[in-house]
């Protein structure tokens, strides 16, 4: 049984290594930009951030559900997508990208909650069988320390962790020394909730042990 991550994020391969998986990755062909606008344009408005991510988590995976089989024939296994975005004050951030972004954006949250939404989609995919799909939304609550100084902002923001990461912050790495508390599945801020993708794999009949590189799960 084989696990395709369909995603070149280095905190969601890394997040599936230390759980014993060792992921293909298949970048998706989608362009987030025109899929969030063509919601928006169909709904008269922007999506909320746990539709939006549950929607480019769709894309994305179903995209590389559809061109696995060409590309790697003879794939037996699921197929996992991703996607997630930050809220904080009735705004919705995904990646900041410039360094003047993310300083603006801490400034902000010193003291403050927001909530990270992750949207899920996992594909089961086999030779002989239509993809199979199963979604579900993920939340958790971030607080992040109200005495960050302006200088370990800078500091922060010049190591360029933050510039490519949906809020601008990980709690994984660097970025972690600045949150206080996590509320839900802490893997849902590193990029997607594990427990949400063993239970999406689970009703398409899949065994998350099975899906591990070896029987140690190492």
């Amino acid at each position: 049984m084989r696990v395709c991550l369909a995603s070149t994020s280095p905190a969601r391969l890394m997040l599936l290594r230390q759980a014993g998986i060792e992921p293909l990755t298949l970048s998706p062909d989608v362009d987030e930009d025109a899929v969030a606008a063509a919601a928006a344009a169909s709904r008269g408005g922007a999506l909320p951030p746990e539709e939006l991510v549950l929607l480019l988590a769709r894309a994305k995976a179903g995209d590389v559900a559809g061109r696995i089989a060409a590309e790697h024939p003879g794939f037996d296994g699921i197929v996992i997508g991703g996607d997630s975005m930050f809220a904080l004050d009735g705004q919705v951030y995904g990646k900041p990208y410039t360094a003047e972004e993310a300083t603006r954006r801490w400034a902000g949250m010193r003291g403050a909650t927001g909530i990270l939404h992750s949207g899920h989609s996992v594909f089961r995919v086999a030779p002989g069988i239509t993809p199979v799909e199963q979604t579900a939304t993920a939340q958790a609550s971030v607080t992040f320390a109200d005495d960050v100084t302006d200088e370990e902002i800078a500091a922060y923001v010049a190591s360029g962790e933050p510039l490519l990461v949906a809020g601008a912050f990980t709690v994984d790495s660097l970025g972690g020394a600045f949150i206080t508390r996590v509320e839900g599945d802490p893997s849902t801020v590193v990029g997607m909730s594990l427990s949400t993708i063993r239970r999406l794999a689970g009703s398409l009949g899949v065994v998350w042990t099975d899906l591990w590189s070896s029987p140690t799960g190492r």
